[in-house]
């Protein structure tokens, strides 16, 4: 998608808020190009910040589960799941994007910015992680992983002070594996709704039976649904 002047300037201006100098600004663009104005204006789904979310996603998680290694040797494998499931949970990231003044730099379809997309949590969380997709494959992981602490830092040391929420899928594993080590697996088993306003169902399966099933706007959150729907199952039959 062409910068123009307009979007240049904007684009200095994020570079300046978010503290990175990127070589490329196409890549910077294309982080805040939200699935919806692709739909909208029949471009190829390589122009918007989806590829990159997927990426953010992968990198987010490696660094933080480095960084609680490094850093607190008193955690236990559990604790450290726990801690980094609040950390890169959505309200967490849609926190963080807030912050940042994401949302000001997105670019959306009329339908979704007529629908408030710039505020939606959902949205905030996925442009966060497609940003730091974009100053992984700009920069480096050094680089990507300086840019999460440094943002994240005060949300790990909240949850590592037992502020968290609910994990339900990490409470579930501990459960289960009381029982048996058999794997727990989470399906898609239907997508509804246009690509920038999906809703997914999922359900979580273990030793071949459906624990439980849970809808959401994001793949995490319908999966912590089914967790906890899974668990509510399990505590009404004991």
């Amino acid at each position: 998608m062409c910068i123009d002047e307009k979007r240049f300037q904007q684009l200095m201006i994020l570079q300046e808020n978010i503290g990175i100098q990127f070589n490329n600004l196409n890549t910077l663009n294309q982080a805040f190009i939200h699935p919806s104005l692709t739909n909208e204006k029949e471009k190829p789904y390589q122009e918007n910040n989806q590829r990159l979310e997927f990426l953010g996603d992968a990198v987010l998680e490696l660094a933080i589960s480095e960084y609680l290694y490094r850093h607190y040797d008193f955690l236990t494998e559990g604790q450290m799941t726990k801690i980094r499931a609040f950390t890169v949970c959505e309200s967490s990231l849609a926190q963080i994007a807030r912050q940042l003044f994401l949302g000001d730099y997105l670019i959306l379809s009329k339908g979704e910015e007529n629908t408030g997309g710039r505020e939606k949590v959902s949205i905030l969380a996925d442009t966060l992680e497609a940003l730091i997709g974009a100053i992984y494959i700009d920069k480096n992981y050094k680089t990507t992983y300086d840019f999460i602490i440094k943002n994240l830092e005060a949300i790990i040391f909240k949850a590592i002070q037992g502020e968290w929420g609910t994990d339900y899928k990490t409470d579930l594993q501990e459960l289960l594996q009381k029982f048996d080590e058999d794997k727990i697996l989470y399906n898609v088993v239907n997508e509804s709704g246009p690509d920038h306003d999906k809703l997914f169902c999922v359900e979580v399966v273990w030793k071949n039976k459906i624990l439980g099933t849970g809808i959401g706007k994001s793949k995490k959150q319908a999966e912590q649904n089914a967790a906890k729907e899974a668990l509510d199952r399990m505590n009404n039959e004991l």
